[in-house]
């Protein structure tokens, strides 16, 4: 029995409490969680904005220890430090034999599996695949990869979906060039990553925008050179800090109709404008068809940070050893499993970066 948190239904809180949690069958592992990101992606989850099977244990964004592993599994053993991948490709599918694996048509088809049981004896699932908001976790082997030496174990679950996406979201979607300007909409967690990236990747100009003036430190502190509280006015203070012109790049983690309109405008003509943010299907966003022509910006989505994990990781690590990519600046609040309730308010206000369950 360990310790979960559990979304018994769409709409309904989140339930603390001890899951009957078996043995790695074939092809999986058990890995002990010793942290995990609390995700705005995980709120969507609870709210129907994206759909898994129910009831279900959430957190798809954490890194552990390897306890056992199932039959078949030669690559992993116990006590191998790992981060779990939620979106593991499968290879085969037409997205795969593209290169294009963050778009895996079968990558979270592991979700609809029943992994665990509740106390009472019903059937629970796996989230998004890697349900980390728990003490311990089953998982296909697949969807661990190994935590990159010389980066603490704790530090890493932040790895698994934040600092990918915003990296890859700057240098795989937008794909900054050195020197250009670039402007990020939402200054939570994937947006601090987000930021970093842009200074990893040289933009010259940084800006910030939050609907919160709380966040500047912390935008700052990420690589910000600029910071800017957000209102109906926003893409016309984004121009008149870019000269005029309006920034080469946005980066739009927010996920809401007004946002990525902003982001869009905020960008100069032959713009480009990345939309990371998951938003529901009532955020409709629209543009008249000269605009489009005159303008000539490209607007595009990003999923998972357009990355592959197993090569980005190693990518990662260097930044982290050399010291130009920090994440535990990204952290807020370190929190225990009862704390996830909480974390979710704050996301909602739009307080702090990233929450930390650390076990």
């Amino acid at each position: 029995m360990v310790r979960a948190a559990i979304l018994p239904a769409v709409g309904s809180p989140l339930e603390i409490a001890e899951i009957d949690l078996p043995e790695p069958g074939p092809g999986q592992a058990r890995v002990r969680l010793a942290a995990a990101g609390v995700c705005h992606s995980d709120l969507s989850l609870t709210n129907g904005t994206m759909r898994v099977p129910v009831p279900a244990v959430l957190g798809h964004e954490g890194a552990g220890t390897v306890v056992s592993v199932g039959e078949g599994v030669a690559h992993l053993a116990p006590g191998d430090g790992v981060v779990l991948n939620w979106a593991p490709s499968c290879g085969s599918c037409h997205a795969c034999s593209l290169g294009e694996v963050w778009l895996c048509g079968n990558a979270l088809a592991g979700a609809a599996d029943v992994y665990a049981k509740r106390q009472d004896g019903s059937d629970l699932h796996p989230g998004l695949n890697v349900a980390a908001f728990a003490e311990e976790t089953v998982v296909a082997a697949d969807c661990v990869l190994p935590v990159p030496d010389g980066v603490p174990l704790t530090d890493a679950a932040l790895l698994g979906c934040a600092v990918l996406t915003g990296y890859g979201a700057v240098h795989h979607s937008a794909r900054v060039r050195a020197g250009e300007s670039v402007v990020v909409f939402g200054v939570g967690g994937v947006g601090l990553a987000t930021l970093q990236a842009a200074r990893i990747a040289g933009a010259g100009q940084i800006i910030a925008v939050d609907v919160s003036p709380a966040k500047e430190q912390l935008a700052r502190s990420a690589g910000a050179t600029d910071y800017v509280v957000a209102s109906e006015t926003t893409p016309r203070e984004i121009r008149k800090l870019t000269g005029g012109h309006g920034a080469d790049v946005a980066v739009e983690c927010v996920g809401r109709a007004v946002t990525i309109r902003a982001a869009w405008e905020s960008t100069r003509r032959g713009g480009r404008t990345t939309v990371v943010g998951i938003g529901g299907k009532d955020q409709q966003v629209t543009f008249n068809a000269l605009e489009l022509f005159h303008w000539g910006r490209t607007l595009s989505g990003c999923v998972y940070g357009n990355c592959d994990p197993a090569v980005d990781l190693p990518v990662l690590a260097g930044h982290i050893r050399a010291g130009s990519l920090d994440l535990g600046a990204l952290v807020t609040d370190r929190i225990g499993l009862d704390g996830i309730p909480a974390a979710f308010e704050n996301m909602i206000a739009g307080k702090g970066g990233r929450a930390l369950v650390v076990f």
